[in-house]
């Protein structure tokens, strides 16, 4: 069986939820589109993202590759390259907006409280990772993506094979729950003890 062919079968078995013809496709072609993706992103860590991404992809969207188009290796380098473009952009939004922040918060005067402040910033955190835990943990790493590694719910969605409305109603039920557990958090606080 030459390799268009059993390219082409390999992508009907991913179609079908079969996970060794991934795995099949994985190690044919990994190789090739990590040395791909590094010409692009020039970064080791990047590149291994964008080849997990083109495979997730496969994976999630395995119809998107139409057959009469042309051949398999033609399609994933074109994905390869869109993933790359897309990763880079975003590397260089956030980098852009981690400098400005940066440069604002230096600019920003000390506003660092005594004691009680101190205090009331590690009694209301507890609060908060408490709060967080009692979460199940599906809502638990939506937060964790969105909120703490700044994606946005679409690309939680995209990189996790999460539907879109699936996303925003774990964030939706997740920050409803956080509410009702951190509503009442000045009454339940323990005052600090100045006399200790």
């Amino acid at each position: 069986m030459n390799d268009i062919a059993s390219d082409t079968e390999m992508m009907r078995r991913i179609a079908g939820r079969d996970a060794t013809a991934l795995e099949a496709l994985y190690d044919r072609y990994e190789k090739s589109v990590y040395a791909f993706a590094y010409r692009f992103a020039q970064d080791a860590m990047l590149a291994e993202e964008i080849v997990q991404e083109l495979f997730m992809r496969i994976w999630n969207q395995p119809e998107r590759y139409d057959a009469s188009l042309g051949k398999l290796t033609t399609w994933i380098f074109a994905v390869t390259r869109n993933i790359a473009i897309d990763q880079l952009r975003k590397r260089q939004n956030r980098t852009t907006s981690q400098t400005a922040d940066a440069e604002q918060l230096a600019r920003m005067p000390d506003t660092a409280g005594g004691p009680e402040e101190e205090y009331d910033a590690k009694w209301t955190g507890e609060q908060l990772r408490e709060a967080l835990s009692a979460l199940n943990p599906d809502q638990q790493q939506v937060l964790e993506l969105i909120y703490y590694q700044g994606f946005t719910q679409h690309e939680v969605s995209e990189r996790h094979g999460i539907p879109l409305g699936t996303v925003k109603s774990r964030v939706r039920l997740a920050m409803k729950q956080l509410k009702e557990r951190l509503g009442d958090l000045e009454r339940r606080r323990i005052p600090y003890d100045t006399t200790s």
